[in-house]
């Protein structure tokens, strides 16, 4: 019996017990739906960094009081801040004066919770931070509107601001929000610019944000310590000597604090490498487990479409039997059914597919960017038609042995 004639007699089986074949599938397709969805998250997440990062650049990097190394656990963590100094705009210039690697530097002060008006328009809970006029073209920072604050302006601690899309549309809905005046804790400021929209991270908005001049921020929010803390954004001249860049801008910053030989630095320094280290060993493993929860849904997939098999074999006793006495081989038989369990698995898989993609277009609407490759796609197509072989071995493997004399004398 060849292929097309086996395949024809698989779905011939499955067609004659519709009600039956889907009770089968849906197993299967709750299985690779829950399977891609997760793994759609997953695959979108990595994507979304990878972007970030490519879009910072390869060759920046930020000095921060605090490393990666030092949220390792509480008791860590406190030593660091007893050991660790806040930045300092000094600081800042001992390296712009020495680091002949650096191409740009600048100061950013980390961003306060404020709340802005516009007239009777009041908007709550609006990140507000502060920034150097250079972070515009290391931060490569995409401007719909207007510009970005200039160095005079930082000098002089002029009243401007630079602001999300969010704010600009909520604010100004009808209106360009460019040249108009806002209110932030009661100060007025004059919109400048207004950034492209970046759209929402796991249900996050990215576009809710206003940046003022560094000078400005400290005027009017208070001393850079603490929460409003000073970090600087760097890049190397070139990404040949990106690595030499951040060893020097450590080697100067370390010579500005008198650090000795030997000892630990009491700074931070975060560069794209570390960035993509510390998610492949935070989501690696945590990866694996995620996946491992709907991985349990194939399996009971599988002890379904055994089940169902070996209640076929059962039903088609008598069918086997007469098969057997026209010639049907072993081989025969044993192909027929796990055929059969093979296409189940592939249709519920096909189906789990298509709804995981439906899914996946509505996280990403609503919540979180998702993506599935086509090589995934084709792997989930493979899996759910292995594990149809698989869990369809047992029950192939009892209807080839059957004896046909007795098989024939079934009911």
């Amino acid at each position: 019996m060849n292929f097309t004639e086996t395949l024809k007699l698989a779905f011939t089986a499955i067609w004659a017990h519709k009600l039956r074949s889907f009770l089968t599938l849906l197993g299967m397709i709750i299985g690779v739906t829950a399977f891609m969805v997760v793994l759609s998250l997953l695959q979108g997440f990595n994507s979304y960094v990878d972007e970030k990062i490519a879009g910072i650049g390869s060759n920046s990097f930020t000095v921060m009081r605090f490393g990666f190394e030092d949220f390792k656990d509480n008791d860590t963590l406190a030593e660091a801040q007893r050991r660790n100094k806040e930045l300092t705009f000094d600081e800042l210039e001992f390296i712009k004066e020495r680091a002949d690697l650096v191409d740009k530097i600048g100061a950013k002060a980390r961003g306060n919770r404020a709340q802005v008006k516009r007239g009777t328009e009041i908007l709550e809970d609006i990140n507000v931070e502060g920034a150097e006029p250079i972070i515009a073209d290391i931060d490569k920072i995409d401007i719909a509107e207007g510009r970005y604050f200039s160095e005079p302006e930082n000098s002089g601690s002029v009243r401007v601001a630079f602001v999300g899309a969010d704010v600009a549309d909520k604010l100004f809905p009808r209106t360009s929000a460019v040249g108009e005046e806002i209110s932030i804790r009661g100060i007025p400021y004059r919109i400048i610019g207004v950034a492209v929209a970046k759209g929402t991270v796991f249900g996050q908005p990215q576009d809710n944000f206003i940046q003022l001049p560094i000078k400005t921020y400290a005027s009017n929010f208070g001393n850079l310590t603490g929460g409003r803390g000073l970090y600087f954004e760097a890049t190397a001249i070139s990404d040949k000597l990106f690595d030499d860049a951040v060893e020097q801008v450590r080697t100067l910053l370390r010579i500005k604090r008198k650090l000795s030989f030997g000892e630990k630095d009491n700074f931070g320094i975060r560069t794209p490498d570390a960035i993509t280290g510390l998610k492949d060993r935070l989501f690696g493993v945590i990866s694996l487990v995620i996946l491992a929860v709907p991985s349990i849904a194939l399996i009971v997939g599988a002890i379904v479409i055994m089940n169902i098999m070996l209640v076929a074999v059962t039903e088609r006793t008598k069918e086997i039997g007469i098969r057997k006495s026209l010639g049907a081989r072993k081989g025969d038989i044993l192909r027929q059914f796990l055929f059969e369990s093979a296409t189940l698995s592939a249709i519920g898989g096909t189906i789990g597919l298509i709804l995981a993609e439906l899914l996946g277009l509505l996280l990403s609407a609503y919540v979180f960017q998702t993506r599935i490759s086509i090589p995934w796609a084709i792997f989930a197509i493979v899996v759910s038609s292995v594990i149809g072989i698989l869990a369809g071995l047992f029950p192939a493997w009892k209807a080839a042995n059957l004896d046909p004399i007795e098989a024939l004398r079934a009911d």
